[in-house]
């Protein structure tokens, strides 16, 4: 018996890679697990699971929470297509590492930009 995940949840090459380097495996376990709740509820997820990001730099962002806020990573997601979303960045929590936390969001919003070229880059 297989279960039908409603969303499609897709890890960015290089968020992969930052995932790979959160040090504690239990907080790897967190991540994946806010990751699956994405999956599963899709734009239903609220708080204290995920949040919007605010500010210019965040727009159309938002970050999972996971362990309901209590972890210090924020893996940064965007919505793509009517069920698919992909995660852009891992980033320190923002009260814990600002800068960090900034500078993957500048990140995300360069990988997103950086999808959409290649995918307008495709249909030529």
């Amino acid at each position: 018996m297989s279960i039908h995940m409603p969303y499609e949840v897709i890890w960015h090459p290089d968020a992969a890679v930052e995932r790979a380097a959160v040090p504690d495996l239990s907080e790897r376990v967190a991540i994946q697990h806010a990751r699956e709740k994405l999956e599963v509820l899709g734009p239903k997820l609220a708080a204290p699971h995920c949040s919007a990001i605010k500010g210019e730099e965040g727009a159309g962002r938002r970050e999972l929470r996971p362990r309901a806020g209590r972890s210090r990573w924020r893996p940064i997601y965007r919505r793509v297509g009517a069920r698919i979303f992909v995660i852009l960045a891992i980033a320190p929590e923002a009260q814990i590492d600002r800068r960090g936390f900034e500078g993957a969001i500048r990140d995300a919003k360069q990988r997103l930009e950086d999808l959409h070229a290649s995918r307008d880059t495709r249909k030529r």
